[in-house]
């Protein structure tokens, strides 16, 4: 027997497989909804800028209700986001929220795509978007999705009339969608494009108002509806014993790094869409008025149309595979029309529709999760077929010249188990998501695949074509490799099967800081791929750095083993920003790669790999005191950036704050959002305000307003009103307004200066209004605004200070940003200027 790759998933699913998820197992009830939606033959598509702008009701009304092909399109993978439940951040949070919008639609039975936009923060205007994006390179990715999914209608989460009132990427999403809608017809848009897809025009484009766009629901009910659509959203469905709102709260609630999990609602609930382009529809609760919808829409349909509008009028939901005979006979009708689109889509909603009513299960899973390039493992393979359905196996082929042919009847219910071999190309890519491969822009990825843009995600390295025969018409059903075991914890898992280097290889710390000239000791943590694995490893540092040993040797046993190798690293005697590079040689191979996994239970687990490289800087810092408090908020990577200037961190469990708890501690810092995020606050503030009183350091990083508990009035000890204002512009500039502050002179003198190399933001939330108390210290603005003097406030109180900001620390710190780093140690050592010149004084 030839060594062939095999893979099959079942129960085979009507909706879109999740990659790495373990397969639905269909009912008949899911079996009948999937022939509906079999029998409609109309796609509508949803555009907006980031993961959770989708309107998940409506997405699931067109999904469930009106049965048509349903997608949303997300210029981007929300990069420039916040994540509340883990570290990711920027590419690594696009990745995460990429697999949150699969999850979602998972649910609520819609389609993903993307275009190569980088979220790369807030944006006050589309002007200043588009300009960012590249707006040609996206415009004509919006394009190419829309002539692919050739929709009939588009709707717009997002007005395009209202440029500035709202985040630019929102407006600009909408920009682009009319302006693709007048472009995917004319051949002479993005020629290029016509390679490998075809012109389209889609009849309408609707933008999906609500009462939140005019202000308050008594303006939108005054408003003159008479272009618009509405539909009830809140429709039950019986088979599913769910209504479609509550189905769309739980997709919603998959956006769980942005906070989005929330209580399923019921009920009747009003949708409107206002058409923007095209024809009004007559029937304004149909947004597929006028539009053939039916098999006859194609040439050659009728006769398919006849053949299951039948079996869907008589489903025998006892017995769905007495209808078998019939779903075979149009398969084969399928397969002589020229409509090559739907042919494509409706074959392969048929083959699962097919499979499923026979009660086929097929699985092959990698008895290992990852393997390497050129490597081989074992492929274990269950087929089952658990009904009378007359089914024979032919073969199972990895390529023409790769391929199994053995006719194997498939008995009731009598499984058979086989496990074979898989060897992989030494060609073969890496799985990691395609759009990190190689280095794009601030505003736009680089994708060269034409092919793979628009992809939600990598295709899988490996699948299989399973030849199969039922009643006598053979039918081949192509699936991916997964990997599938258990964790006595959890169970039964499904997660990708992944390609991966030999070897990978990481520093810990993503940033490293030289508080002063002395050498540090480097720990890299190498990785093995493979089994009985040996190399060297050299780390690349800035020509004025110094590094020994010049390489280490070392040798792993056990694939996914590692092993940490110490480098000495001395900086130069000046301040210097640089990068220092694993550098791993294997056989005479160099791999330059560190494998980043992301694993949380409502996503698959993904693998990425990144360029292996920490920043490092040589900055002349000085501190003033040495324990600090931190009260996590949201998440953030800021009590990491303090331990590297040398402070000792101390994670403080808001439960235990008492009095008398925290004077031991030289200042306190809130993470991000941590009002927003942990209700036990509400019931400690008074202790954090009593040890300000009592001579204390508190630094209030930034929250979101308004959304806490009533029971914080104000959140400092003086009235401090939060707004959404920010500055967007992270090179703006920065004027230093208390010049004579202790905050900008010790123990670090601030200059305008150390706000250069700032990443994606200056921040964000300022306060708008503010006791007299408070010091304004910064101020600045983006382009065309008025100056903003909130980012920055402190205030005495009793004997300590109060100090709220909303710079965005949680950014550059992290990034290594040299000027935050001092600004920070100064909120810190704020007060203790004065006990340091007392002691002068006495000395």
């Amino acid at each position: 027997m030839r060594n062939f790759l095999v893979c099959c998933i079942g129960l085979l699913l009507a909706a879109p497989f999740s990659q790495g998820q373990a397969p639905k197992k269909l009912s008949s009830s899911d079996i009948y909804h999937s022939l509906q939606k079999l029998n409609f033959l109309g796609t509508a598509l949803y555009i907006a800028a980031h993961p959770d702008d989708e309107n998940t009701r409506l997405i699931s009304y067109l999904s469930n209700e009106v049965k048509a092909k349903t997608a949303y399109l997300s210029l981007t993978r929300g990069d420039g986001g916040q994540n509340l439940i883990g570290p990711e951040l920027r590419e690594l949070l696009g990745v995460l929220r990429t697999q949150e919008l699969l999850a979602a639609r998972r649910i609520d039975g819609g389609e993903q795509y993307f275009t190569r936009a980088n979220d790369f923060g807030y944006s006050k205007h589309p002007n200043e978007t588009l300009r960012v994006w590249d707006k040609e390179t996206v415009l004509g990715d919006v394009v190419w999705v829309i002539r692919n999914l050739k929709p009939d209608v588009i709707i717009n989460r997002f007005d395009h009339r209202t440029p500035g009132s709202t985040h630019g990427h929102h407006t600009s999403s909408a920009m682009l969608s009319v302006e693709a809608f007048d472009l995917t017809n004319d051949a002479k848009a993005y020629p290029e494009q016509l390679k490998s897809t075809s012109v389209w025009q889609p009849k309408r484009v609707f933008f999906n108002t609500s009462w939140w766009f005019y202000g308050s629901q008594e303006n939108f009910a005054k408003a003159d509806k008479s272009n618009m659509l509405n539909f009830d959203i809140g429709v039950y469905y019986p088979m599913k014993g769910l209504s479609n709102n509550e189905i769309a709260s739980m997709a919603s609630s998959q956006h769980l790094c942005q906070g989005f999990g929330r209580l399923t609602t019921r009920g009747s609930q009003n949708e409107y869409i206002e058409l923007i382009k095209g024809d009004l529809p007559t029937d304004k609760s149909n947004v597929f008025d006028g539009i053939d919808t039916s098999w006859s829409r194609i040439q050659g349909g009728e006769a398919i149309g006849k053949i299951l509008y039948a079996i869907e009028a008589d489903f025998d939901f006892v017995d769905p595979t007495q209808h078998l005979p019939q779903l075979v006979e149009a398969y084969k009708l399928l397969q002589q029309v020229q409509d090559t689109h739907w042919k494509k889509i409706k074959s392969k909603e048929l083959e699962d529709i097919i499979a499923a009513v026979s009660g086929l299960y097929l699985e092959a899973s990698a008895k290992e999760a990852f393997a390497n390039p050129a490597g081989k493992l074992k492929v274990g393979v269950e087929v089952l077929n658990r009904s009378a359905a007359d089914i024979i196996l032919k073969s199972i082929s990895l390529s023409a010249n790769n391929t199994l042919d053995s006719v194997v009847r498939l008995e009731e219910n009598k499984k058979m188990v086989v496990e074979l071999d898989l060897e992989i190309l030494e060609d073969t890519r890496y799985t990691s998501p395609y759009w990190l491969s190689e280095k794009g822009s601030l505003g736009t990825y680089m994708v060269k695949d034409q092919h793979l843009v628009g992809q939600a995600e990598t295709p899988r390295a490996f699948h299989a074509d399973f030849e199969l025969e039922f009643g006598g018409y053979t039918i081949h059903m192509k699936r991916p490799v997964v990997y599938r075991h258990s964790k006595p914890d959890k169970g039964e898992l499904y997660q990708p099967f992944e390609i991966l280097p030999e070897v990978t290889a990481r520093v810990m710390d993503k940033v490293i800081i030289f508080a002063d000239s002395k050498s540090k000791e480097i720990p890299v943590i190498v990785k093995a791929g493979k089994n009985d694995l040996s190399g060297n490893i050299a780390l690349d540092v800035p020509v004025d750095w110094k590094v020994s040993p010049e390489r280490i040797d070392f040798s792993i046993g056990q694939k996914g083993d590692e092993q940490t190798v110490i480098f000495t690293v001395e900086p130069p005697l000046g301040e210097s920003e640089g990068h220092i590079r694993p550098q791993v040689s294997i056989n005479g191979d160099m791999y330059v790669k560190e494998l980043v996994e992301i694993n949380y239970d409502h996503v698959p687990k993904q693998s990425i790999l990144l360029p292996s490289e920490t920043k490092v800087v040589r900055l002349n810092i000085q501190k003033s005191g040495e324990h600090i408090g931190y009260i996590v908020g949201a998440g953030d990577e800021v009590p990491e950036s303090l331990e590297q200037i040398g402070y000792k961190v101390h994670t403080i469990d808001p439960t235990s704050i008492q009095e008398g708890t925290l004077e031991k501690y030289d200042a306190i810092v809130v993470g991000i959002r941590a009002y927003n995020v942990v209700p036990e606050l509400k019931f400690k503030q008074r202790y954090l305000l009593d040890y300000v009183k009592e001579g204390g350091n508190l630094i209030v990083q930034y929250n979101t307003a308004g959304r806490w508990s009533k029971q914080f009035e104000n959140i400092a000890p003086y009235p401090l009103k939060l707004s959404r204002g920010r500055v967007t512009d992270e090179n703006s500039e920065v004027e230093i307004l208390a010049k004579r502050h202790a905050l900008v002179n010790f123990p670090n003198p601030i200059t305008e200066k150390d706000f250069d190399g700032w990443v994606q933001e200056r921040g964000l939330y300022f306060p708008e209004e503010w006791d007299p108390q408070f010091t304004p210290v910064l101020s600045m603005q983006d382009e065309g605004e008025s100056p903003k003097t909130g980012s920055l406030l402190v205030a005495p109180h009793g004997k300590g200070n109060y100090i709220y900001t909303g710079l965005s620390f949680f950014r550059e710190l992290p990034a290594g940003v040299s000027g935050a780093y001092k600004l920070f140690a100064n909120m810190i050592s704020l007060g203790k200027e004065k006990v340091e010149t007392e002691s002068a004084v006495k000395g």
